[in-house]
């Protein structure tokens, strides 16, 4: 099974999905502050979306 084959909904507390919080997690990345300025360019993983990149950016800007 993969490690991370149980990744929650949630990332860094932002309810993202489970494919978005996949992607992010293969990726490397584990809090908000260590993602991508923009954030636009987290669309180039495989699972993560334009809503999942919208309620990132809101929880971003709302810390």
């Amino acid at each position: 099974m993969d490690d991370d084959a149980d990744a929650g909904p949630e990332f860094d507390g932002v309810r993202i999905g489970r494919p978005a919080t996949r992607a992010l997690s293969r990726a490397g990345y584990t809090t908000l502050v260590e993602l991508p300025e923009p954030l636009d360019e987290l669309l180039a993983l495989h699972g993560v979306g334009p809503r999942a990149v919208r309620l990132l950016s809101e929880a971003r800007a709302d810390r």
